[in-house]
């Protein structure tokens, strides 16, 4: 529970556990983020901006960018100012506190990362996050700093080199760790994750939850586990076990006991957000409400987890989703009766 001198062999341990060390596991990480995180379950929308990515070849498993698979978006689109701030106010009006802006890689040095920042900063309250990957110059960044912008979403999705050269050969592993250093030098929360179920082994995602130890303001950990996109190259590789995706959530909320552990509701299935719960997860992304004027597909599988479902399963589960206004007044007078010291105990 150190992150800085916990043994990687402890780590591989925790990773590997089997039957009922995952209970104690699971266990653990409920305790740890009751006590430093609280009950509080964190929700993130999103908006995505643009699905016109540059990179080539693709990424192996990417069903997200233009033309890549036929359940993805697979047109072409980019979002105009407008468009962003109506469905960033639309967002907050649903109760909904944070939102994701996220596009692909265009070459540019992230000028649309600007646009989506001032489309949401000056139309709403809403707590930001802005996902462009490494296609984010020094100045670019500097500007989302000036503008408020709380965190900058950069993921290595694996440390694995030779893996990653292999699934992205297209990318650059050292760009993605330049963003990050850059998002830290200027002070912005730092969200950087890993992909689960892409060929990595146990050792691996060990040395990935300790890599992200040198980011200084490193805030939020997601976790994403892989689910296949048809067709994608890697279209018959086996989903992800949602059982392996929990447990580096469970180990990332050990190792990092104060910081945003998230999983996105694609990945992990929108209706079993309560194993990322019991995980120590404390933020469910990519949570989509009615009001929504975008379809939205999630990354990494089209499924996305609705809002007023999202908020039934937290609460069956013994926690409190956060919302505000109206949304907030109408769950916490009708959400059950705390469970969630029993199911840590």
């Amino acid at each position: 529970m150190d992150r800085e001198l916990a043994d990687i062999e402890a780590i591989v341990r925790l990773l590997s556990a089997k039957s009922v060390r995952v209970h104690d596991l699971f266990r653990a990480a409920l305790s740890e983020k009751l006590h430093h995180r609280g009950e509080l379950v964190k929700l993130t929308s999103t908006i995505h901006v643009t699905n016109e990515c540059r990179i080539r070849p693709r990424c192996a498993y990417c069903g997200f960018a233009s033309g890549a698979s036929p359940e993805g978006y697979f047109k072409g689109f980019t979002r105009s100012y407008e468009e962003i701030a109506e469905a960033a106010k639309a967002i907050e009006k649903s109760g909904i506190t944070r939102i994701s802006c996220s596009g692909a890689y265009r070459g540019d040095g992230g000028k649309l990362a600007v646009i989506a920042a001032r489309a949401v900063k000056e139309n709403t309250d809403l707590e930001l996050l802005i996902n462009f990957g490494h296609d984010l110059s020094e100045d670019t960044i500097e500007e989302l700093a000036r503008l408020g912008v709380e965190t900058i979403c950069c993921n290595l999705e694996t440390t694995n080199r030779e893996l990653f050269e292999r699934l992205k050969p297209g990318d650059s592993f050292e760009e993605r760790v330049r963003v990050c250093e850059t998002v830290c030098r200027y002070g912005i929360g730092l969200s950087s994750g890993l992909l689960v179920g892409i060929g990595e082994n146990y050792r691996d995602r060990a040395e990935h939850l300790r890599f992200l130890a040198k980011f200084e303001t490193l805030a939020e950990i997601p976790v994403m586990g892989f689910n296949p996109y048809p067709g994608t190259p890697m279209e018959h590789v086996p989903r992800c076990s949602l059982m392996e995706q929990a447990k580096v959530m469970a180990v990332a909320r050990l190792m990092y006991p104060d910081l945003m552990i998230t999983a996105p509701t694609p990945t992990v299935g929108p209706e079993e957000v309560e194993v990322a719960l019991m995980a120590g997860a404390d933020n469910l992304a990519t949570v989509i409400p009615d009001n929504h004027p975008h379809e939205v597909k999630g990354v990494g599988n089209p499924r996305t987890g609705n809002l007023d479902r999202v908020v039934e399963l937290i609460e069956g589960f013994g926690l409190e989703p956060e919302l505000r206004g109206d949304r907030a007044c109408s769950t916490s007078c009708t959400r059950p009766a705390n469970r969630s010291t029993q199911r840590s105990s």
